[in-house]
């Protein structure tokens, strides 16, 4: 059973009976970020389309890419991605580059925090995050280099295997050992410093080996691993105690980029829609409608995320490319870049998933795209908290989280102005429950759960000087409880009544629907009209669908009541069956 709610109102038309609220505003997920959802009609059928909007990266709000299990190797779903973050930061975002189903290794370029885990895929664009916040779409090559004194020799590859006579850097972003490669010789460095492009990286040589087998990168150290002829020469001018120079750089030079992930292509270039970007795409990956992701950024340095649902029918088609860039365009892009499509496509928050994957399922990816923030973080409380004992959201559970060593403030506002703030507390990084109904050791004696609207307002200042807040408003409205419906049903011919029960702890207008599974009401109009009293009321449904046929499958029950405190919901399940007739 699950209880849903509205904003306060003391007077609905009798038609909001049965239809569920609108969503007016976008979500917020914390400050500067929401998310809103959205179904636009074309011609070729309906296309959901996922936003995520946040600020200008910088501050306790950046934008990151993200590696699977924290590695370039293996796989791992969106939502354990920001699972695995949750003590670090809270996180919004989607999927991010193309990758090799078989091991997981994005096709393109990862940067985090300036350092280079990926190379850029020369043929395909990459999107950088520079010092100031500015998303930078460009296509960028890869050059390396290696020394041990003798003179530089090219560094083919980072963080993957070594064609013949080539050299690879092996840094530990890649995974606890390099895969086995025939015929080649590894310098094991410790310590390696941060793989920072066009800085000189020195580490001395801690072990030389030769031989096919994995080769263990120590933490905090890196694999210079070279194969065949290359081999040979690693063995002539390394040796152990030597100092090995390392060099990375794109071609040509990207000056204050902290972060970038691959993709592509390019699809909005100075606020217009690219059709063709050139890039190395085949016309069946960009013309078909699909489920697609992109990020593209605002005139005024606003970031937007997008989620295109597709090869659904009946509730979304897709995307081409083009298109995808069009509803970029529309939503006020002024440069962008496509990510990875089709079953892929991913959106999320906080662990929970936002959009509706076209593989029935959540896919594991390799690389994400995240809004990471690092202020107060409170959980969504449920949108109406109803204190009436029936097991259905009885208690808001308030919480925070902090990431960061923080001074905190927590404020309880109530309806008439009440308010309950809790003494300044010195918290370690963690999550902290708020008690509700406050308790007696706050500033303020603690009220009931009074009906009404309320709000969590959490201030924090970190030990960087940094301050935030976040403010979650809920519900508390105990007119509707304690609905009961039988979880298994059968309907013999003629129709038998199926009771349905419910609570009510002040006077309210109540209606009763019966829905499928797509959500749409096969009958409705069970309850009695007017305003019922309180206390305990139960209405009969005789199995049979507005048109006068029988229904049978999973179905939902939806109780809507509407009191002088605002409208709250409860929507039960049932598993209504055909029974067979009797044998004459």
């Amino acid at each position: 059973m699950r209880r849903l709610a509205a904003t306060l109102a003391v007077s609905v038309a009798a038609t909001a009976l049965l239809v569920p609220a609108a969503h007016a505003v976008p979500r917020e997920l914390w400050p500067g970020v929401t998310y809103e959802n959205d179904v636009q009609f074309t011609p070729h059928g309906p296309v959901a389309i996922n936003v995520l909007r946040g600020p200008r990266p910088g501050g306790l709000t950046t934008l990151e890419p993200v590696v699977s299990n924290g590695t370039i190797v293996g796989r791992e779903t969106l939502t354990s991605m920001q699972r695995r973050l949750t003590s670090s930061a809270a996180t919004a975002g989607i999927n991010g580059d193309f990758f090799a189903i078989a091991t997981g290794r994005p096709s393109g370029m990862v940067m985090r925090e300036g350092q280079l885990i990926s190379p850029p895929n020369g043929a395909r664009a990459s999107a950088g995050i520079t010092t100031d916040g500015t998303l930078d779409v460009r296509r960028i090559g890869f050059s390396g280099s290696w020394d041990a004194g003798v003179g530089p020799h090219v560094l083919s590859v980072l963080n993957a295997a070594p064609k013949v006579g080539r050299v690879a850097l092996f840094t530990d972003a890649y995974g606890p050992a390099t895969p086995p490669i025939a015929g080649s010789a590894a310098a094991i460095l410790f310590p390696f410093p941060d793989a920072i492009p066009s800085v000189g990286l020195s580490a001395p040589v801690a072990e030389l080996r030769s031989g096919s087998s994995p080769v263990t990168i120590p933490s905090g150290g890196a694999v210079l691993l070279a194969r065949n002829a290359a081999a040979s020469i690693l063995r002539q001018e390394a040796s152990v105690g030597a100092q090995i120079t390392i060099g990375l750089s794109f071609k040509p030079d990207w000056p204050g980029v902290v972060a970038a992930v691959g993709g592509g292509p390019q699809i909005v270039r100075s606020g217009a829609p690219v059709f063709r970007a050139g890039e190395a795409f085949t016309t069946n990956q960009l013309g078909q409608r699909a489920p697609r992701s992109a990020v593209g950024q605002l005139a005024d340095g606003r970031v937007v995320l997008v989620a295109v649902d597709g090869r659904q029918p009946g509730y979304s088609v897709g995307l081409t490319n083009f298109e995808l860039a069009q509803a970029l365009v529309r939503l006020g892009a002024v440069t962008g870049m496509a990510l990875d499509s089709g079953g892929s496509t991913t959106m999320a928050f906080d662990g929970t998933l936002l959009n509706r994957p076209s593989d029935g399922r959540e896919r594991r990816i390799s690389t994400a795209l995240m809004l990471e923030y690092q202020g107060v973080f409170a959980s969504e409380p449920p949108a109406l908290v109803s204190p009436n004992g029936d097991g259905v959201d009885d208690s808001p559970e308030l919480r925070y989280r902090i990431y960061r060593p923080s001074t905190v403030t927590a404020t309880l506002h109530g309806p008439g102005g009440a308010t309950t703030t809790f003494p300044p507390a010195e918290r370690q990084p963690g999550s902290y429950p708020v008690p509700f109904p406050a308790s007696a050791t706050a500033s303020v004696a603690s009220a009931d759960a009074t009906v009404g609207a309320w709000s969590l307002d959490v201030t924090a200042t970190d030990d960087l000087g940094r301050e935030s807040t976040i403010s979650r408003p809920f519900v508390v409205d105990d007119t509707l409880g304690f609905l009961r419906a039988p979880k298994r049903w059968a309907v013999p011919p003629g129709g038998r009544d199926l009771a349905i029960s419910w609570k009510l702890a002040r006077p309210a207008r109540v209606g009763v629907a019966i829905l499928d599974e797509a959500g749409r009401v096969v009958r409705g109009g069970l309850a009695p009209s007017g305003t019922l009293d309180e206390g305990d009321h139960e209405v009969e449904w005789d199995g049979l669908a507005k048109n006068g046929k029988r229904v049978a499958g999973p179905l939902t029950v939806r109780v809507v009541a509407i009191s002088t405190v605002g409208r709250s919901e409860l929507r039960t399940t049932v598993s209504v069956t055909k029974a067979a007739a009797p044998r004459g």
